[in-house]
């Protein structure tokens, strides 16, 4: 359960920095709201993995999910760089992530 709450609080950090950025300064009210919740929410999520992950794991796979998520999102749909050696350093930190899943 705590890998769940992991990827659940890694999701929320990708929806609270989408809604930061598109809050524009906390000039939109709903966006700025979303991400008020998203960000409250991915805090408690990873409070609630780290009851049985390590810190340092359980940090860097949040950290990481955030990373990746976010630069995909913004290659998708905010008109950011796609080029082959972005998308290589962002499939190195998947990597990572994945490794530091096996090695708890």
């Amino acid at each position: 359960m705590p890998w769940v709450y992991l990827l659940a609080a890694g999701i929320m950090e990708i929806a609270w920095a989408v809604s930061l950025k598109q809050s524009q300064g906390f000039s939109q009210l709903l966006p700025s709201v979303i991400f008020i919740v998203t960000s409250i929410l991915s805090i408690i999520l990873l409070s609630l993995a780290l009851k049985q992950l390590p810190l340092g794991t359980a940090y860097a796979v949040w950290t990481g999910i955030g990373v990746c998520g976010v630069a995909i999102v913004g290659m998708m749909f905010l008109g950011e760089s796609t080029s082959p050696v972005r998308i290589a350093f962002l499939l190195m930190i998947g990597t990572g992530i994945v490794g530091l899943k096996f090695t708890v």
